[in-house]
């Protein structure tokens, strides 16, 4: 098989440009949100997927749902960190792919996500795709189609 950069956009497949799922920060949804936001902060990451505890993925969770979550009208509540599970705060309305979608299937999703989760038929995280990885493709392709003219 020829390698990645041989492929024409439409020949990619979203397998070929995901992460790997070991490769991914992620939480769980029974998590603290003190253990959510430590993730998040340590990671550097504005948002992380969600998962079960069979590694199903559920959702995605960020800091400013977090944030918000705790903001009270004078101070941020910090002792609601301790006290609410992932679950009650994540995102469960979605975006996701399967290592079989097609690069256009991957660029439409992350126009309005910095990244998208990547599940198998069964709902099992297989990984992530980013805007990035998408973008680079792009990129490559434009010069690698411009430059003999």
């Amino acid at each position: 098989m020829s390698t990645l950069q041989d492929k024409r956009l439409t020949e990619i497949v979203i397998g070929d440009l995901m992460i790997a799922s070991e490769k991914v920060a992620h939480v769980q949804v029974n998590n603290p949100l003190e253990h959510a936001l430590l993730v998040l902060v340590k990671s550097g990451y504005s948002s992380v997927p969600v998962l079960d505890s069979s590694y199903k993925l559920v959702g995605t969770i960020g800091k400013t749902k977090i944030l918000n979550e705790i903001l009270g009208l004078e101070r941020f509540e910090v002792e609601k960190l301790a006290e609410m599970k992932v679950h009650e705060v994540m995102i469960t309305d979605i975006p996701s792919l399967s290592r079989n979608n097609t690069f256009m299937d991957g660029l439409k999703a992350v126009i309005n996500h910095p990244f998208v989760c990547v599940a198998d038929e069964d709902g099992y995280f297989d990984g992530i795709v980013t805007r990035r990885a998408i973008l680079k493709h792009i990129k490559r392709d434009y010069y690698t189609n411009n430059e003999h003219k």
